[in-house]
């Protein structure tokens, strides 16, 4: 298959620039596998659209204020250098490689080659807070930067950093932000970008959830530079991803094999959950698997760089809650493997009739 299979038309009106105004008020997609159907709903039913019985899984990762702004260190002879003129430079963390290390996004990165040194000040202050060095440069502006150490490392990212508002955004971020482009039930610090599904999400309505008898469990998935670089291929079998780190934890582990023997859904909440389960099912899986069954799942952590596209088997969600994802995305790849490229592409070109609202701030789709 080709990546242009998975084009649709997208009025960029329709790019949600801003949360909605309520949490949990968004509108929801709901699209039937097995009939190939869909109807217009609302989120905060989605207590009602599941079964008890039903394990939902969601992603605890916590997105850092990743966006930084800097200045080109010049005097290299001086213990911190004095800010270069020339021009502001962005710099877009992407993961934790080390204790002071990252990978990040420069841009413009033609200025910036390995051994400069970059300074990090708050606005209005000359005085540096941070300092970085580069240490590689690859392709798109990727860098590889080790930053200075300081026990502060942290709080000063807290309070220079600005939210990783995605490229379609076209705004700067506010202090609104702070809190609408974070989950509820985030905790563990590490994304550059949210998992968007859990954004709908409600103390209220993850009450009615279990409520109703659905099991809640978490994974964490940091969210990383795949989400910022763009399909540079033609050809799916061409496309590779950036390696994430993931943790699934001894209790979430213990929840799927349980719901996967007594034949219950698995419901992954984002395709970032969708990614780390099927990762992990890969993992524990043995020639002869039965999907959805059969297979036992141990916790651990590590990385994954698993790209779900049609013709993909899946051994773990049997049920997916998902926002609408940009044309040739690989996220849209993934959503086509678990419901069928017809069927998805049918639902998205409603979606766009209808003037569902798109992407990180927009509205859901829940497929079953």
């Amino acid at each position: 298959m080709r990546v242009s299979d998975f084009h649709f038309d997208l009025p960029e009106e329709l790019i949600a620039q801003t949360p909605p105004a309520i949490r949990g008020s968004s509108r929801m997609l709901v699209l039937d596998r097995r009939l190939r159907e869909y109807r217009d709903n609302f989120f905060r039913n989605l207590p009602d659209l599941l079964h008890p019985g039903d394990l939902l899984i969601l992603n605890d990762s916590r997105v850092i204020p990743a966006r930084l702004y800097a200045t080109r260190a010049r005097g290299a002879q001086t213990q911190a250098g004095s800010p270069d003129p020339s021009g502001r430079i962005e710099v877009l963390l992407t993961q934790q490689t080390g204790e002071f290390d990252w990978t990040a996004l420069v841009r413009p990165g033609r200025k910036v080659q390995p051994g400069e040194r970059l300074l990090f000040a708050a606005p209005g202050d000359p005085t540096p807070l941070l300092q970085a060095e580069v240490l590689t440069a690859e392709e798109f502006g990727e860098r590889t930067l080790r930053f200075a150490p300081t026990q502060e490392f942290r709080a000063i990212l807290e309070r220079i950093g600005h939210m990783p508002l995605p490229p379609y955004i076209h705004r700067d971020d506010t202090p609104e932000d702070r809190d609408r482009y974070q989950t509820v039930f985030s905790r563990e610090s590490g994304s550059a970008a949210a998992p968007t599904a859990g954004l709908h999400f409600t103390p209220e309505i993850l009450d009615a959830l279990r409520l109703r008898g659905i099991q809640v469990e978490t994974i964490t998935l940091h969210v990383g530079l795949g989400t910022f670089q763009p399909v540079r291929a033609d050809k799916i079998e061409d496309i590779r991803l950036h390696a994430e780190h993931y943790t699934l934890p001894a209790k979430t582990a213990e929840a799927i094999n349980s719901a996967l023997r007594e034949k219950r859904r698995v419901i992954a909440a984002g395709t970032t959950t969708t990614r780390t389960l099927e990762h992990c099912g890969q993992i524990a899986s043995t020639d002869g698997f039965e999907p959805h069954a059969g297979i036992q799942l141990h916790p651990h952590s590590g990385e994954t760089s698993i790209f779900i596209h049609p013709g993909y088997q899946f051994r773990v969600v049997g049920g997916l809650l998902t926002n609408f994802h940009l044309p040739e995305s690989t996220l849209l790849m993934l959503v086509s493997a678990f419901a069928g490229r017809d069927p998805v592409l049918a639902a998205y070109n409603h979606a766009v009739r209808e003037r569902y609202r798109f992407f990180s701030y927009g509205d859901c789709m829940l497929i079953l």
